[in-house]
């Protein structure tokens, strides 16, 4: 009788380099449990498709099209459910973990089964902290500490500082209602439940739209037992397209949850202002 899948994994590929990929795999093949890792590729070739054959464990999908971040992870969400694996791991290429880390993560969301998302400390190769613990978005947030002048933003630097929650103790365990979609470990179950990815947002704000709805069930956990790297490039300030994908999913964010009054909104932030 095969064992049941503990866990399922997917990574979201254009033209990506090989190294980081090939990195991950190799981590990922250490884990000692029943595991599967779906690499979904939406670059315009299958130059990657060396990994259709490197274990039995990892399945390469070329996609031959861009369906955006959220949609590409949506494909190996479903196929982890339909494969009735316990937990689903979304994660960058950029990546860099333990398997052991990854194995105390299953441990804690074993231990308890209220989390539907837990989400370790992010740190940058240099060994600096990212602040990826965040309030649910206003309009200001998301728009105004990205277009506002300097000298304006050191009006409102205490506001811009709380949404990322740097008020807060990041070596300590958290419930956090807005989790960075770098590396998401859910339950399957919670994923059944409020959903996958919403496919209306093509990249930017998919991680916090899910990791709200999942928040609304079930407890989404900073874990800072376990860290991990990421090479965090910041698209979204480099290249004009992708600042065009970053304004469009705020727009699409604030049509679906409210410009102005949410009170799911309101209650969380206030409770992680005041901790």
């Amino acid at each position: 009788m095969m064992e049941p899948i503990k866990l399922t994994a997917s990574i979201v590929l254009y033209h990506t380099e090989i190294a980081p990929i090939k990195a991950i795999v190799e981590a990922f093949l250490q884990l000692p449990i029943a595991k599967h890792l779906y690499l979904i590729d939406h670059s315009a070739n299958d130059k990657l498709k060396q990994f259709s054959s490197i274990d039995s464990a990892v399945s390469y999908h070329f996609m031959n099209a861009n369906y955006g971040y959220g949609k590409g992870h949506n494909f190996a969400i479903q196929w982890a459910i339909e494969a009735n694996s316990s937990y689903h791991l979304v994660l960058n290429p950029d990546i860099q973990f333990e398997a052991t880390s990854l194995i105390r993560m299953l441990q804690k969301m074993d231990e308890s089964p209220e989390i539907g998302l837990l989400m370790p400390k992010v740190i940058y190769p240099s060994g600096e902290i990212q602040h990826l613990c965040k309030l649910l978005p206003t309009p200001f947030d998301l728009l105004g500490r990205r277009f506002l002048p300097s000298f304006v933003k050191k009006l409102f630097q205490k506001q811009l500082l709380q949404y990322e929650c740097r008020h807060l103790d990041y070596n300590k365990t958290m419930d956090i209602p807005n989790l960075s979609g770098c590396f998401m470990l859910m339950s399957t179950t919670a994923l059944q439940k409020v959903g996958a990815f919403d496919p209306r947002f093509f990249m930017y704000l998919e991680d916090t739209d899910l990791s709200r709805r999942i928040n609304s069930m079930y407890r989404t956990v900073y874990f800072p037992e376990v860290q991990i790297v990421h090479h965090y490039h910041k698209g979204s300030y480099k290249f004009n397209k992708l600042l065009v994908y970053h304004i469009q999913s705020a727009i699409k964010y604030f049509n679906k949850w409210g410009w102005l009054f949410d009170k799911y909104r309101k209650i969380k932030n206030e409770e992680l202002k005041n901790n």
